[in-house]
């Protein structure tokens, strides 16, 4: 594996911390912004990271993307996120971290290098955790620090979407 297990829980962890520090630069009012009809809003996209994650390495972890853990696993997930408030919503983000931590402490190397078929194509459970969930929150949190640009939060920079901090500020 290219990323030790420490290593991986540790990024998973940092994309918590980076999605919660741009959540906190979110105004209230922007909720329910979206670019273009047909895309999430900031309130659906925050709702689908708040399970993306952790219920991707559930399902993994059976083995199976197919209907069957579609039905028990993503789709319950799916219908409580939608029921959260955004307080709830951003409280189950925060703990995502611990999740991560908590489903993969006891996986073993066989356990990441074990295949699994999904749409249709076998991959390892390490690699798709590494590019659907690892690879998706970077491109998510991109997604939210867009739209947190698009709503007016032009003070944002690289240090925001990447490091999680504030840009320390210009002196004269």
């Amino acid at each position: 594996m290219v990323l030790s297990k420490e290593e991986l829980i540790g990024a998973l962890k940092h994309e918590v911390r980076v999605l919660v520090h741009l959540i906190g630069k979110l105004d209230k009012a922007h909720l329910d912004y979206r670019p273009t009809p047909k895309q999430r809003s900031v309130r659906e996209l925050l709702q689908y990271l708040s399970i993306m994650g952790p219920t991707l390495v559930t399902v993994f972890q059976t083995g199976a993307f197919n209907t069957d853990t579609f039905k028990t696993i993503w789709t319950p997930a799916e219908e409580a996120a939608k029921a959260m408030t955004f307080e709830e919503t951003v409280a189950k983000i925060e703990k995502q971290g611990d999740d991560y931590g908590r489903l993969l402490s006891e996986w073993t190397d066989a356990d990441f290098r074990a295949e699994v078929d999904m749409f249709g194509r076998k991959s390892s459970k390490g690699a798709l955790i590494v590019n659907l969930v690892l690879g998706g929150r970077a491109a998510y949190r991109t997604k939210l620090f867009c739209y947190l640009k698009s709503c007016g939060r032009e003070e944002l920079s690289t240090m925001n979407l990447w490091a999680g901090t504030d840009a320390p500020m210009a002196t004269a």
